[in-house]
């Protein structure tokens, strides 16, 4: 999310005028955490009629940008990190699902979800707000508030839900290609519209402090080196860990492997020319499922008990 430094905490008396029809006495965070990342309601626009093309048809995305690979009853499809940088949510379906592909650059979290909740299907928006440095989205259903790093509605009618999360790979546009020869590619609605392929956030993987964030850092560990973490969130291990081991084995049985060709999103200004951090898939009995690759700050902000293996 584009983030101005040192911008007020605000309280639901701000809030009410722009969200008439949030429920501010149902909220499962304290109002404090919540802080305006600088744009307003939707001022970074979600896609909700994402546009693709054929795999062999895409000719101008670099093999090593980073995209989203989602593959569902059959159905695949690439959002890449050139177009979420800039919309931080693209809802679509995929294989006769609903979902929701969210991307938080401030936290690089990367996280799809299923939109449906019980008989409802959601879609959703930005809020502008941030909590721990990470998006709070709202769904347009009853503009309940939520936090994307956990999947759970934080403040409004809706607070308690989660969203289940779809299995997704964070690869290069290489490997989605190499998996998926005949998968969709999301490319710009407008071309125009953004500067697609430049990164916003120069450096910022490598900065010492994360944007908009107070809270404690984790030992150990820079507050924005990756680390890699499964659906329940219980731990995590460097990304640079999993990059010495190559593959590496849970004590769930899920197994992290990881291997050289993404380019960082959050790095150079181009963002094919970013440093390369790698691949990583996580597959139980040869099967994927969920994980998570974040910045060390976020994901000890949401869990903050949990451990963080690091490298010897």
């Amino acid at each position: 999310m584009l983030a101005f430094a040192g911008l007020a905490h605000a309280s639901p008396s701000h809030w009410k005028y722009e969200w008439p029809k949030t429920d501010f006495d149902k909220a499962s965070v304290s109002f404090d955490e919540i802080r305006s990342g600088g744009p307003p309601k939707d001022g970074i626009p979600p896609i909700d009629d994402p546009v693709f093309k054929q795999v062999g048809e895409v000719e101008d995305l670099p093999p090593q940008e980073p995209v989203i690979g989602v593959i569902l009853n059959g159905e695949a499809k690439a959002y890449p990190l050139r177009i979420l940088m800039w919309h931080e949510i693209v809802n679509d379906e995929v294989g006769g699902v609903p979902v929701s592909v969210t991307f938080c650059p401030l936290c690089n979290a990367a996280i799809v979800f299923d939109s449906r909740l019980g008989p409802r299907v959601l879609d959703f928006g930005t809020t502008g707000k941030l909590r721990y440095s990470d998006l709070v989205m709202y769904d347009r259903q009853t503009e309940s508030w939520w936090q994307q790093f956990m999947g759970e509605a934080i403040v409004g009618e809706l607070t308690g839900s989660r969203l289940k999360v779809v299995p997704a790979r964070l690869e290069s546009f290489e490997k989605f290609r190499d998996r998926a020869p005949e998968g969709l590619v999301q490319v710009p609605t407008n071309p125009r519209m953004r500067a697609y392929g430049q990164n916003p956030y120069v450096q910022y993987d490598s900065s010492r402090r994360p944007f908009l964030y107070e809270g404690e850092t984790p030992e150990g560990i820079a507050p924005l080196d990756r680390v890699v973490s499964l659906e329940d969130k219980a731990e995590a291990w460097a990304l640079e860990l999993v990059r010495q081991k190559g593959t590496l084995t849970t004590e769930s049985g899920v197994t992290l492997a990881w291997t050289e060709g993404q380019a960082s999103a959050l790095d150079s200004s181009v963002i094919a020319r970013g440093k390369d951090v790698g691949n990583v898939t996580a597959t139980k009995d040869g099967v994927d499922v969920p994980y998570f690759i974040d910045f060390a700050f976020a994901f000890h902000a949401f869990r903050p008990e949990a451990p963080i293996h690091l490298p010897e």
